[in-house]
């Protein structure tokens, strides 16, 4: 993303339009420099990430200091934004508008663009399990925005499955039945690490610290191949 400009909160948010654009808006004349480009798709992913990470978080409730730490990451926040981006986060928080909104919009804007999509939905995934525990209402919630943004069912477990540990998760992470061949599951796991390879994610204009989520995207997928083949040695 070039993240180049001083962008008034009020012009882009008209840009944006939607609910986005009505949150966006709310900062009248701040400016977040460096986290907003000059074009509303790579600002609306931004602000749909802080929007609906304020909707999460009152979901189970509570913001610990451990989930702002990787949602500082996902962004790569500078210390000069924080206070502008804190207040994107409290009007998001307190508006009326529900997460819903956002996620529909979201899912419109990037209607052509399922990696986009799924980029918003792991950098969701990275805030809610960074303190080592997700709540079921994280997880409901979670799915709802999937389901908002255009993913099915199965789509959205093959994202879960990088991120949670159930039963058969190994497959599902390659998004393969148990019964796949050998020869496969090897393919599939080329393929996948191609796909997900972190300058693909960079290409897509996303914050340099967002290269995170391919670097976890890839080390999820290793593993799962790395499990499958130790249960099949073990048949």
């Amino acid at each position: 993303m070039a993240l180049v400009g001083m962008i008034g909160g009020a012009g882009m948010g008209f840009v944006l339009g939607g609910p986005l654009g009505a949150l966006l808006g709310g900062l009248a004349a701040h400016a977040l420099q460096r986290l907003l480009a000059p074009a509303p798709r790579p600002a609306a992913f931004s602000i749909a990430l802080i929007a609906l990470c304020a909707k999460m978080a009152k979901a189970d409730g509570v913001v610990v200091p451990v989930e702002v730490a990787a949602f500082r990451e996902v962004l790569d926040i500078p210390p000069e934004e924080l206070a502008g981006v804190a207040r994107v986060f409290d009007l998001a928080s307190r508006d009326t508008a529900g997460f819903e909104a956002y996620a529909r919009q979201i899912g419109d804007l990037f209607a052509d663009e399922p990696d986009t999509r799924e980029d918003l939905l792991d950098a969701l995934f990275h805030v809610a399990k960074a303190d080592h525990a997700l709540h079921p209402s994280e997880l409901i919630f979670m799915h709802k925005v999937a389901g908002l943004m255009g993913f099915d069912d199965a789509a959205y477990e093959r994202i879960e499955a990088r991120h949670v540990r159930r039963p058969g998760d190994p497959y599902a992470v390659l998004d393969l039945p148990n019964d796949a061949t050998d020869a496969q599951i090897k393919l599939r796991w080329r393929q996948l690490v191609s796909e997900h390879h972190p300058d693909r994610l960079q290409a897509r204009g996303l914050p340099p610290a967002a290269i995170r989520l391919a670097n976890d995207r890839v080390a999820a997928v290793n593993a799962a191949y790395a499990r499958i083949q130790q249960l099949r040695e073990t048949r």
